[in-house]
C-alpha cells in the first residue's frame, strides 16, 4: 500500500465503523435514550400538591338541633361529639331564653324581639332585617334550607315542618328575597356539591330530625347523613366554609348551657371557654356577609373570632 492510499483508507474504515455502530444501537439504543430523557421532562412539569388549609372563612352554615343541653348532646350524639372533639368545641355557649323562636330570631336578627311564644309569623310581624336579607343587599348570598316545607318560605307549620324554626319568615320586609332563597331541604345536596352553598346559611331539620319529637340517635344519625356531605364538599375542603351545629335552647335544667360544634379545616381539637351565645352567632354571620351585626349581636363575642377563624 502506498503513503498516497493510506489517508482513504483510514478515512473508508472510519465510516465503516461508524454504520456499525449505528446498526448495532437499534430499537434498544432508542428506548435508552427515552429512559434517560424521560425524567428530565417529568422534573421540569411543576408539582400540583394538595391546596393548603386556611382558616379564612367566608361562608357560614348553621345546622340546629332541639332542646336539649350540652351534656344531653355529648351523650346522645356521639358522632356529632366526636366532630366536636376533632374540630372545634364550646364549654360556656348558652342559648338566649325560651322558648324555641325567639332562639331562633336571636341568630337571624340579633335579638329576641320580645317575643316569648312559638306563634307563626302572622302573629309577630317583625321590623326591620334579617341577617339573610342583610347579607343579600351587601352583595353576598343567603340560603336557609328546611326539610318537609312543602314549599319555598312557607309561613304556616305543615306536618313536620315548623315554622317557628325557620326565623327568615318572621321578616316581612324581605318576603321576596325569603321566597326565592329560604327553600326546602332537597336544594342542600346540589349546592353541596358545586361549591354553591351561601356565605349566610342555616339548616333547619325537621321535628323529628331536630330531636324535638324523636331521639338524640335520630337527630344524630341525621347530622352524620348532612353534615358528613358537607364535610366532603368543595366548600368544606377548601376551607371557606364553618360549619356550626348548636341547639336553640336547653330542656329548662342545666341554665340554658347547648353544646356548640365549629367545623373547619384549619381547627384541630379546639376547646372554646369564651362565653359565647345565639348573638354572637349572629355576629359571626354578619361578619361573612359583610355588614354591621344586628341589634344585640353588635355588642357580643363574635363565635368565628373565638375559634381563631379569620374572614377571606
Amino acid at each position: 500500500m502506498t503513503r498516497r492510499n493510506r489517508p482513504a483508507l483510514m478515512v473508508l474504515a472510519c465510516l465503516t465503523l461508524l454504520s456499525l455502530l449505528v446498526a448495532g444501537c437499534g430499537s434498544s439504543g432508542e428506548a435508552q435514550a427515552r429512559t434517560v430523557s424521560a425524567p428530565v421532562r417529568t422534573a421540569a412539569r411543576p408539582s400540583a400538591g394538595p391546596a393548603k388549609a386556611t382558616n379564612r372563612v367566608t361562608k357560614v352554615l348553621v345546622f340546629m338541633v332541639e332542646n336539649h343541653s350540652m351534656a344531653q348532646m355529648q351523650s346522645g350524639m356521639p358522632w356529632v361529639y366526636r366532630l366536636a372533639k376533632r374540630y372545634g368545641r364550646t364549654t360556656r355557649y348558652h342559648a338566649i331564653t325560651h322558648p324555641s323562636l325567639p332562639n331562633y330570631l336571636s341568630i337571624a336578627g340579633g335579638s329576641s324581639f320580645g317575643v316569648r311564644d312559638d306563634n307563626s309569623p302572622s302573629a309577630h310581624r317583625l321590623g326591620g332585617a334579617s341577617v339573610f336579607g342583610r347579607a343579600i343587599t351587601a352583595g353576598r348570598t343567603a340560603g336557609l334550607y328546611a326539610e318537609s316545607m312543602p314549599h319555598n318560605c312557607t309561613l304556616d307549620p305543615a306536618g313536620r315542618y315548623a315554622v317557628k324554626h325557620n326565623p327568615w319568615a318572621y321578616f316581612p320586609s324581605e318576603r321576596s328575597q325569603c321566597s326565592k332563597h329560604d327553600v326546602p331541604l332537597s336544594h342542600l345536596a346540589g349546592d353541596i356539591s358545586n361549591g354553591r352553598l351561601p356565605n349566610v346559611g342555616m339548616v333547619i331539620p325537621n321535628l323529628c330530625d331536630d330531636a324535638h319529637d324523636c331521639s338524640l340517635a335520630v337527630a344524630n344519625r341525621w347530622l352524620k347523613a348532612k353534615v358528613g356531605a358537607v364535610l366532603a364538599g368543595p366548600d368544606f375542603t377548601s376551607g371557606r366554609l364553618a360549619v356550626v351545629i348548636t341547639a336553640d335552647e336547653d330542656d329548662d335544667h342545666s341554665g340554658n348551657k347547648v353544646l356548640t360544634v365549629v367545623a373547619q379545616r384549619s381547627l384541630h381539637g379546639k376547646v372554646v371557654g369564651t362565653p359565647l351565645n345565639h348573638f354572637g352567632l349572629s355576629r359571626s354571620l354578619a361578619q361573612v356577609g359583610h355588614f354591621s351585626p344586628l341589634r344585640g349581636a353588635r355588642s357580643s363575642a363574635s363565635v368565628l373570632k373565638a375559634f381563631g377563624l379569620q374572614l377571606g
